[in-house]
């Protein structure tokens, strides 16, 4: 990201489930002229491989949205491992130079904690946005929860700055929210938008069905975290 740059908004799509989701965001967004990162999943429920190639045929960037302390069951030197298999598995399907963490609240491991031994940057990595983002410079937007202020309910997403955004009034529950501060000049100049098209739809049936899920889930979230505190 160039710090010199006056307005800068970064895009990230965690593509944890429904692959065609992500697939009309990215249509949508390249007839607009506008380019994000997906990051998949190494599961059935996200990886699907003539998606991915069709996302990258838009201009769209490919990443790898990683879970392997989890699917390892936190053996570091076996969840190494996974990682480079699936990362090249990616990386046979064109360029991936970003990586980003998958967080299951129900997961009692941090997929980040696989970086206390091992250094992604050996794989010629370039970014990971919780370790390589100034959060101090740049606001963070994300539908966790299927809100704009999911962090309330996060177990795994979560910045250390929230707190001082909270201060300056900077908390958005709704997208007509954000679109209010936007054209009102209240929004900060560098933002990165983290969002999962599974939760997004036209309504109907699919829309139903993720509020009630995800309005189950958040308070499942809810008991974890007291359990945790």
């Amino acid at each position: 990201m160039n710090s010199d740059s006056k307005k800068v908004i970064l895009l990230r799509h965690d593509v944890d489930l429904l692959p065609y989701n992500s697939l009309r965001f990215a249509e949508i967004q390249a007839k607009l002229g506008i380019r994000g990162t997906y990051y998949f999943r190494a599961v059935p429920e996200s990886w699907d491989e003539n998606i991915i190639k069709e996302i990258k045929a838009l201009g769209h960037e490919v990443g790898y949205h990683y879970e392997n302390m989890d699917t390892c069951n936190g053996d570091v030197d076996k969840a190494w491992d996974d990682f480079r298999y699936h990362l090249d598995k990616l990386r046979k399907l064109g360029e991936v130079q970003t990586i980003c963490m998958h967080g299951s609240p129900r997961s009692k491991f941090d997929n980040k904690e696989i970086w206390n031994k091992y250094d992604y940057r050996s794989l010629q990595i370039t970014g990971e946005p919780y370790y390589d983002v100034n959060f101090d410079e740049v606001f963070y937007l994300t539908d966790t929860g299927r809100r704009w202020d999911g962090w309330k309910t996060s177990v795994r997403d979560k910045v250390l700055q929230q707190k001082n955004w909270i201060k300056q009034g900077l908390v958005f529950h709704s997208t007509n929210d954000i679109i209010s501060a936007l054209n009102n000049n209240q929004l900060p100049n560098k933002i990165m938008f983290t969002m999962h098209p599974q939760r997004w739809s036209q309504g109907g049936i699919p829309w139903f069905k993720e509020l009630l899920f995800q309005t189950i889930k958040n308070e499942i979230k809810k008991i974890l975290i007291l359990r945790n505190q």
